[in-house]
C-alpha cells in the first residue's frame, strides 16, 4: 500500500526522539523518557502525534526490566526517503526506509553533467518514479540531492559550478519539489558523501573529519563537531582548486596549476593516454585500443596487471593529494581523513601514498591518531547522505 507523509516533526521533543530512532533502532518508550528527561506521559503523547503525522509507530513490547513492559518506539515502515547523487559523469538515485537503510537503487549507464539541467534533471526525474513505482510508493517523504559543484543551501541552486554549464542559479529544489510535492533539499555531492560516511561508514564514531572526494573533481567535505561546514557562501572545502603550481595544466576553473587538473578523473585519463600514446605503457596502450578511450578505472585496470606507468600516474597523484591534505591537517587537525569518489578506486597505491605524505609532512601530534581510510560505502555514500539530509530536515521540529 502506498505511504502519503503527513507531516514533518512539530516539536523538538518530536525531533529528537525521530533522531534517536532513526540513528540507534527502536527504543522504548522508558529510554526515550530517560534520554529527554521527560516524563513518559510527555513521550507517549509525542509519539501519539507522530504516528498521526506518519512518521512513527509501536513496534511492539520491549524487554522486560520486570514489572510492566514498555512499548518500543519506532519508525513508520512506510516511510520513504529519496537520494539522488549527480556526479559529473554518474548519476546514482536510492530509495531509503526511515533509518536510511537502502531499499532500492538505480543508476544511468551514460550520464553527462555537462548536458544541462533540463536534460539531467529529466532523466532523474524519470528514475526516482520508476524506483518509486516499483516499490508502490506514492510519494517519498523527502528527497535530498547532491550535485558536483557549489550550491547556494538556502536557495537550492547551483552557484558559478566549473563542470557544470548550464546550471548556474538553475532552481535545481524547487523544480524537484514541485515535481514530487515533497520536501527538498540540494547540496554539494562531497557534502552529501561526508554525511553518508558519518551516518553509516568509517566516520560514524568521528566528531572532527574530512571526507575526500576524488573523481572528475577533487572536494572536501569538512565536519566539525558532527555538523557539516559549509563555509559563508556554500563552497567550503574546493580543494580541487588549490593551485599547486603557477604554470600548471589548464583547469576547467580557468586557473593554471590546480591540484583537480593534475589529478581529478580527466587528468588522470589524459596522463594514461599520453602514456598509451607514446608507447611508454603497453598495457594501457592495449586498453586504449580495446576501448577506444581511456578512463580513471582503466589505470585502476592497468595497475592490477603490474603495469608500472600506471602504478606511477597513482603514486604522483597521490603524492599532489596527500602534500594538500598535509596542509589541511595543520590547519584544522581533523580525527580523521575518508578517501572516496571513482578515482579512489586505485586503491591502496594511491592511499599508500596519499597517507605516506600526510605523514610525513604534518606534525606529530597532529595525525598520532588520525587515520588516513577507503570509504567503505561506496557508491551508497552520496545517496545515503543524501537521504541523511533531508531526513535531517523532515525530522526537525518545522
Amino acid at each position: 500500500m502506498a505511504h502519503v507523509l503527513s507531516g514533518r516533526a512539530e516539536t523538538p521533543t518530536q525531533s529528537r526522539i525521530l533522531t534517536y530512532v532513526r540513528d540507534e533502532g527502536p527504543l522504548s518508550r522508558m529510554d526515550l523518557a530517560s534520554r529527554l528527561n521527560v516524563s513518559r506521559t510527555t513521550v507517549a503523547a509525542e509519539v501519539g502525534r507522530l504516528v498521526e503525522l506518519g512518521l512513527a509507530e509501536d513496534g511492539g513490547p520491549a524487554a522486560s526490566r520486570g514489572g510492566r513492559r514498555s512499548t518500543l518506539v519506532d519508525l513508520d515502515a512506510g516511510l520513504r526517503f529519496v537520494g539522488i547523487e549527480l556526479g559529473a559523469t554518474s548519476m546514482r538515485v536510492a530509495m531509503t526506509d526511515g533509518r536510511l537503510g537502502v531499499l532500492a537503487r538505480a543508476a544511468a549507464p551514460e550520464a553527462d553533467i555537462r548536458r544541462g539541467p533540463e536534460s539531467v534533471l529529466g532523466e532523474a526525474i524519470a528514475l526516482v518514479r520508476k524506483l518509486l513505482a516499483d516499490h508502490g510508493v506514492e510519494r517519498p517523504a523527502g528527497i535530498g540531492i547532491g550535485v558536483p559543484g557549489p550550491v547556494d543551501f538556502q536557495s537550492g541552486v547551483p552557484v558559478s559550478p566549473p563542470i557544470m554549464p548550464g546550471w548556474d542559479g538553475y532552481p535545481v529544489r524547487d523544480a524537484l519539489s514541485r515535481e514530487f510535492g515533497t520536501p527538498v533539499l540540494l547540496d554539494n555531492d562531497v557534502n552529501v558523501m561526508a554525511l553518508g560516511e558519518q551516518h553509516n561508514g568509517v566516520a560514524r564514531s568521528a566528531s572532527d573529519f574530512l571526507f575526500v572526494k576524488i573523481g572528475t573533481g577533487i572536494g572536501c567535505g569538512i565536519v566539525v563537531q558532527r555538523h557539516l561546514y559549509r563555509g559563508a557562501d556554500g563552497c567550503a572545502g574546493d580543494i580541487g582548486h588549490i593551485r599547486l603550481e603557477q604554470d600548471g595544466p589548464l583547469c576547467a576553473c580557468g586557473n593554471q596549476g590546480c591540484l583537480e587538473a593534475f589529478f581529478g578523473g580527466a587528468a588522470l585519463a589524459r596522463d594514461a593516454t599520453t602514456a598509451a600514446r607514446s608507447g611508454r605503457s603497453g598495457v594501457l596502450a592495449q586498453l586504449l585500443e580495446q576501448r577506444g578511450a581511456l578512463t580513471a578505472a582503466d589505470v585502476g585496470s592497468a595497475i592490477g596487471q603490474g603495469d608500472a606507468v600506471a602504478l606511477q600516474l597513482a603514486r604522483d597523484g597521490g603524492r599532489r593529494v596527500g602534500s594538500v591534505l598535509a596542509n589541511l591537517v595543520s590547519f584544522f587537525n581533523p580525527d580523521l581523513i575518508v578517501i572516496g569518489g571513482g578515482v579512489a578506486g586505485l586503491g591502496h597505491s594511491l592511499l599508500a601514498e596519499i597517507r605516506s605524505v600526510i605523514y610525513r609532512q604534518s606534525l606529530p601530534l597532529a595525525t598520532g591518531n588520525m587515520p588516513v581510510v577507503l570509504s567503505e560505502l561506496g557508491g551508497d555514500a552520496g545517496v545515503i547522505g543524501a537521504a541523511r539530509l533531508i531526513s535531517d530536515a523532515v525530522y526537525a521540529a518545522g
